[in-house]
């Protein structure tokens, strides 16, 4: 039987730019293995739990809400660190995609999440389509695209926001830029993972100027419509959507794209 280093893996000689935050890179990375790829991890934001009264305070009214939204397993796991999270009878629990069902479920409970894995995706469970008059926590962190609260309000549903974590900007050291100003000279070679545009924009922002350019020849694999044309506007041309921000559907589209001449 042929040694792993010997047969042919989808990706081999590509580097895959991974943006989530600080510390949560581990399970791209372990798919990049998977499919022989190198993971850069290039953490332009990381994860801050709030634990104030009020937020305290906050949480314990929503989670005796009608239908629980969870925007994120950052969000589940932050919640779950300031209060026990334990589903009422009667209650809908509800995940915008796999993940954070995953996280959900870690906690003990039984959430649904929709198939597009968006918040148009959640919008468009048959839970929220008559939710006038009742009571619906949406536990996530502050920014985001504000797009939920609004169309359930319109709804005519009473909406208690709450906000357990936040997702602050950080400096990217100065030898991860070394690493990718190697990367980079083979951008041909280079695939950025796109789950966030914030992360994006917080990765532009510090990115060199002599980088920009070379950095915006890669492929990049967006986790959403949304999210693709985004990294249009920010100047990529060889975008290709996935079908959701796992790790395996991300590099599923890298691979669709992947030239085999190159490996």
């Amino acid at each position: 039987m042929p040694r792993l280093a010997d047969q042919s893996l989808p990706l081999q000689h590509c580097t895959v730019l991974s943006l989530r935050p600080r510390g949560q890179h581990a399970s791209l990375r372990a798919a990049c293995a998977r499919h022989g790829a190198r993971l850069l991890a290039l953490s332009p934001l990381a994860i801050t739990p709030l634990a104030s009264v009020q937020t305290r305070t906050a949480l314990l009214a929503a989670l005796a809400a009608d239908v629980l939204l969870f925007t994120s397993p950052n969000a589940v796991r932050a919640a779950a660190t300031l209060h026990p999270l334990h589903a009422r009878h009667g209650q809908h629990w509800l995940a915008v995609g796999r993940g954070t069902q995953r996280a959900l479920a870690r906690a003990g409970i039984a959430a649904l999440a929709p198939t597009r894995m968006d918040s148009e995706g959640l919008l468009g469970l048959p839970a929220l389509a008559n939710v006038h008059a009742l009571r619906i926590a949406l536990v996530t962190a502050p920014g985001g695209r504000g797009v939920i609260a609004p169309t359930l309000q319109a709804r005519g549903a009473q909406v208690l926001r709450v906000d357990v974590y936040a997702r602050a900007a950080v400096t990217i050291p100065k030898q991860r830029w070394a690493l990718l100003a190697t990367a980079l000279r083979q951008p041909a070679h280079v695939a950025l993972a796109l789950s966030s545009g914030e992360a994006l924009h917080a990765l532009l922002a510090q990115t060199p100027p002599a980088l920009l350019p070379i950095l915006r020849k890669v492929r990049v694999a967006a986790a959403s419509a949304r999210l693709a044309q985004a990294a249009h506007d920010a100047g990529f041309r060889l975008v290709e959507q996935a079908s959701s921000a796992r790790p395996a559907d991300v590099l599923a589209a890298i691979a669709r794209t992947w030239p085999r001449a190159s490996t």
